[in-house]
């Protein structure tokens, strides 16, 4: 302002807010702490959750992929073993008509119990079966032991 006077230093000796705005002063610097505190806290959350978010994602869509792949091959399969038969039925429509008949019985049959009726009329009516696959599952070993003793 050019009024003589030259200001070269200030030094400030005991910086208090005056007794009026004390409270608010103090709640603005713990607002600015949890501020901060908060914005660390998001930040290590975030750190922590988003990894782990990726992770699941490219876990999820590899083994999407994988099922896709697994499901075209055998799609593939499916459509390549139909092909050779079909050019088996060319060739033979009797047989592969009689063999797709018989491995059909063979895999719906297969699991069940089997009883053999004689409808001849000669009076026996039960034929007896005799299941050879189970009496193979039943033979022990050479070697393993059977009542006590080796064989």
């Amino acid at each position: 302002y050019n009024a003589g006077v030259r200001i070269s230093l200030v030094q400030l000796q005991k910086v208090d807010p005056p007794q009026q705005v004390i409270d608010a002063f103090r709640d603005v610097q713990a607002a600015r702490a949890d501020q901060e505190r908060l914005r660390n806290e998001a930040q290590t959350y975030a750190n922590r959750v988003v990894p782990e978010a990726r992770g699941r994602a490219a876990q999820l869509t590899q083994a999407a992929e994988a099922f896709k792949e697994q499901t075209v091959a055998e799609a593939r399969g499916q459509a390549s073993r139909f092909n050779a038969v079909y050019e088996q039925y060319k060739k033979a429509p009797g047989v592969t008509r009689e063999r797709l008949f018989l491995e059909t019985m063979e895999r719906v049959m297969g699991g069940t119990d089997k009883i053999i009726l004689d409808s001849t009329g000669n009076g026996q009516g039960v034929v007896p079966y005799l299941p050879l696959d189970q009496l193979q599952q039943r033979r022990p070993a050479p070697g393993q032991q059977q009542g006590g003793a080796l064989r």
